[in-house]
């Protein structure tokens, strides 16, 4: 059956004034993610990203050729924009730069968001479900026997908590745990749509690549 790789960007620029680019470190993960599907004989005939920088530079330094097409409902949420709307407009500067705070404070943001709170946020809850079903019935209406999209962490995990049937708050715990440049496979056919395989990172598996594994 056709299968859908989704893999999540690369390391991006945490704390920097432009979060939506990659790192050096980056680069190398994406070129390593890339590599390790070619060595697996999992070469995709179908190329997808949202339409964020991250994750279009994490396409390129993987090393396929072929032109991907974009849909930006694989995007991720705006977590700037929620974390201003909690915060009244500035984000704390704890939050912006310390990590251990950022995620917790995130964490915090996801549930009351879900909980149709954060009103006047550029992206509601529903919609944000909304447009990665979207996202995955465009990926999955093909004739493509093997579809690499290159998305991010919060789409990621709705994707997964929706196949799985999952509560909400299930999505936030998906969310945190995938890895940069990690894998996560479906199976899918005009009539099912099943998880596989989820934040796979047979890249890092050499001891020696074990420092390059990195969450944001």
């Amino acid at each position: 059956m056709p299968e859908l790789m989704v893999v999540r960007h690369a390391q991006a620029s945490f704390g920097a004034d432009n979060y939506d680019q990659l790192s050096e470190l980056g680069h190398r993960q994406s070129a390593l993610a890339g590599e390790t599907l070619r060595e697996m004989g999992w070469v995709p005939d179908r190329l997808v990203t949202g339409t964020l920088t991250r994750q279009k530079e994490t396409l390129h330094s993987m090393g396929f050729a072929d032109a991907p097409e974009e849909h930006a409902g694989w995007n991720e949420y705006d977590f700037h924009d929620l974390l201003r709307v909690k915060h009244g407009g500035a984000i704390p500067d704890l939050v912006q730069h310390d990590r251990k705070t950022h995620f917790r404070t995130l964490r915090e943001t996801l549930r009351e968001w879900q909980d149709d709170g954060l009103q006047g946020a550029a992206e509601s809850w529903a919609d944000f479900k909304a447009r990665i079903q979207a996202a995955r019935q465009f990926s999955t209406e093909t004739d493509a026997q093997k579809v690499l999209v290159i998305s991010s962490g919060g789409a990621i995990g709705q994707l997964v908590a929706s196949a799985m049937s999952a509560p909400p708050e299930q999505m936030i715990a998906l969310n945190l745990q995938v890895k940069n440049t990690s894998m996560t496979r479906f199976i899918f056919s005009s009539r099912a749509f099943f998880l596989h395989e989820f934040n796979a990172t047979p890249h890092f598996a050499p001891k020696a690549r074990a420092d390059m594994l990195t969450y944001s």
